[in-house]
């Protein structure tokens, strides 16, 4: 009877190949992966959505399973040093790339992808042409929002806080890490302004490289903001829309932290 009562709870789930973790057999964390445990019965799902908050990680190309229950973090920069990690051995390019949002001088948002170049409790790091839609929006209405997605692993991570230039030292080092050609396109780029032609751009690119045979010097206009977070958010897909969120949040950047627990 307890057999066939097994069976039957394994009928239930789908593509399972006989793996269910509503079922003794299924109790390992072994067998399958967590797109298994996603077809389930709901009462299965259920009976392991503790197991389904566990954070994830990539080995040989296969989802596993990690210890730990990101909701229990203290400080969200480790956590969010620990999940971008993760998305660093998981993520097929770019797991810095990362939507900023701003708003224009009549308040009308603007969104556009960029890419996190620093990050730690002094804020989040990102370099741009001043002279760029986003530079002068945001040096007209210093605060902003970003998100990363992180596909492979179903999280995302929200923040949002003021931002200030970075030093011109900073922005030095990073423009003098940049490969000669993006230092060249700083330069040629009249970013967000109208454009004549694709040519056009190349022989400014060009022109540039002439002008500059050996070092490139970094741009007057181009540098590099830091957002110093007051909200971070972070959440983690789960099973029927049942998703995990806490979001950290303090009144100014010497303030302590509180972290609640979100509904889905």
């Amino acid at each position: 009877a307890e057999g066939q009562a097994k069976a039957g709870a394994a009928a239930k789930c789908q593509d399972h190949a006989g793996d269910c973790r509503g079922t003794e057999q299924g109790k390992s964390l072994a067998g399958a992966g967590i797109a298994d445990i996603r077809k389930c019965a709901p009462e299965h799902v259920a009976r392991y959505s503790r197991t389904l908050r566990t954070p994830l990680k990539i080995e040989n190309g296969k989802e596993t399973l990690m210890s730990g229950d990101f909701t229990e973090s203290v400080d969200p920069f480790s956590l969010f040093d620990s999940w971008l990690g993760d998305a660093e051995a998981s993520e097929p390019n770019d797991p810095n790339a990362m939507a900023l949002a701003t708003v224009d001088a009549a308040g009308l948002p603007n969104v556009r992808m960029v890419l996190l170049k620093g990050h730690g409790p002094n804020g989040f790091v990102f370099f741009t042409n001043f002279e760029s839609a986003k530079g002068r929006e945001l040096l007209a209405h210093p605060q902003a929002a970003l998100l990363l997605h992180w596909k492979s692993l179903r999280r995302q991570v929200r923040v949002r806080g003021s931002v200030k230039e970075v030093t011109a030292a900073e922005a030095d080092a990073y423009f003098e890490s940049r490969a000669r050609g993006s230092q060249v396109g700083a330069w040629a780029s009249a970013q967000s302004r109208p454009l004549e032609s694709r040519a056009a751009l190349e022989q400014a690119a060009a022109t540039i490289a002439g002008k500059y045979p050996d070092v490139v010097p970094r741009p007057p206009y181009w540098s590099g903001f830091r957002l110093t977070p007051v909200e971070i958010e972070f959440w983690q897909d789960g099973a029927f829309r049942l998703h995990d969120r806490i979001v950290f949040r303090r009144a100014g950047a010497s303030e302590p932290w509180t972290r609640t627990r979100l509904n889905p």
